[in-house]
C-alpha cells in the first residue's frame, strides 16, 4: 500500500477540515488526460523517459500505466498544432505528481535519467523527494516517494513542507545498484497541482464546496489541499501571475483530472457542490464540475464503501 492511501499516523487534527461535505480518507486520485500536439512524439517520451507502458491505444489517444500494474495514469490525446505550455504559466496545469512506491524506485529513476543525459529539477520537500521534468509539450511532472508519515512534521496545524536541495547520491544509494525497469506495479497519482487565479475563491470552490482539508497554507502564494491526513492531493498556486489566462482549446493542456471515492460519498460530494451553486454534469463513471478557472474535475464512485 502506497503512502498516499494508509491512514495517517499522525495527530489526525492537523489541517482544516471543510465546514460541511469531508472528502474521505479512502479518497484514490485517477488518470489525468493531457491535450498534446504530437502523440507519436509524446509517447515515445513517457515510454522512453518516464517508464510507463502503453495500456490502451486508439485513434489519436493512449492511455498509460506503470509495468505489471494495470491503474490508468496518463491519458494522451492528440490535437495537432496546439502550442506548447508556457514557463510563464497558463490557468490550469502546473504539474501533475506521479508517486513511486518506495524510495528504491526513485533512485533507480535518477540514475535511469543520468543515463539519458535528461535534464531534471529536484528538491527535498520535507514530507518527500522529488523530481521535476517538461514533456514535450512543456506540461509539468513531477515523480516522487514520500517519506514515512511517522517522519512528517506538523507547526500550527500545518504539515511542515519546504523546497529544499535534494540529496540525489543519496537517493541514488538507496536503489543498491539495482537497474531501472521502468514504472514499477504500485506507481499511482499522487497529486495534482494547478495554477489558479486566487487563492480564496480556489479554497471556496475545493475545500469549502468539494470537501477537501486544508493542509498547508502558509507556503509563498500556494495552498495545499488532500483528504486523510494526506500532505497534498491538490496544490494550488498563483505563481503564473496577474493576469494570466486560461489555457484553452490551441494549448497543450491538462483536459481533466480525477477523483475516485466510494459511490455514497461521490454523491454526498456532487450535493455539497450543487448546494454552493457550483454546476455538475453527467460523466463517463461519474459527474463532473470545472473551478472557476475551467480546469475540469471528475468525480467516479468506483471505490467500494
Amino acid at each position: 500500500m502506497s503512502s498516499a492511501t494508509q491512514p495517517p499516523t499522525k495527530d489526525v487534527s492537523i489541517g482544516v477540515a471543510p465546514p460541511g461535505f469531508r472528502m474521505p480518507a479512502t479518497l484514490q486520485l485517477g488518470p489525468v488526460s493531457l491535450q498534446v500536439s504530437d502523440l507519436a512524439r509524446s509517447l515515445e517520451y513517457y515510454l522512453r523517459v518516464l517508464g510507463l507502458r502503453v495500456l490502451r491505444q486508439g485513434d489519436g489517444e493512449v492511455t498509460l500505466a506503470a509495468h505489471g500494474d494495470d491503474v490508468p495514469l496518463v491519458h494522451l490525446r492528440e490535437r495537432r498544432g496546439v502550442r506548447p505550455a508556457s514557463r510563464q504559466g497558463l490557468l490550469g496545469l502546473y504539474h501533475f505528481a506521479v508517486l513511486l512506491p518506495e524510495r528504491a524506485a526513485l533512485g533507480r529513476f535518477i540514475a535511469h535519467l543520468a543515463e539519458l543525459g535528461e535534464r531534471a529539477g529536484a528538491s527535498d520537500h520535507l514530507v518527500s523527494e522529488a523530481l521535476y521534468l517538461r514533456d514535450p509539450d512543456g506540461l509539468g511532472i513531477e515523480v516522487y516517494a514520500d517519506r514515512p508519515r511517522t517522519d512528517w512534521r506538523a507547526d500550527g496545524g500545518q504539515i511542515v513542507m519546504a523546497t529544499e536541495p535534494l540529496d540525489l547520491a543519496a537517493v541514488v544509494a538507496a536503489a543498491h545498484g539495482e537497474p531501472w525497469n521502468g514504472m514499477p506495479a504500485g506507481t499511482r497519482m499522487g497529486h495534482v497541482h494547478l495554477h489558479v487565479a486566487d487563492l480564496d475563491e480556489a479554497s471556496r470552490f475545493y475545500h469549502e464546496a468539494l470537501g477537501l482539508d486544508r493542509m498547508v497554507w502558509s507556503y509563498p502564494g500556494a495552498l495545499f489541499l488532500a483528504a486523510g491526513g494526506y500532505h497534498h492531493h491538490l496544490g494550488l498556486n498563483t505563481w503564473a501571475g496577474t493576469g494570466a489566462r486560461p489555457a484553452g482549446e490551441q494549448d497543450a493542456r491538462l483536459l481533466e483530472w480525477r477523483i475516485a471515492l466510494p459511490a455514497t460519498q461521490a454523491a454526498r460530494a456532487r450535493e455539497s457542490l450543487e448546494a454552493a451553486g457550483r454546476a455538475v454534469t453527467p460523466a463517463d463513471g461519474g459527474w463532473r464540475t470545472t473551478d472557476p478557472w475551467g480546469t475540469a474535475l471528475v468525480v467516479t464512485g468506483d471505490l467500494n464503501d
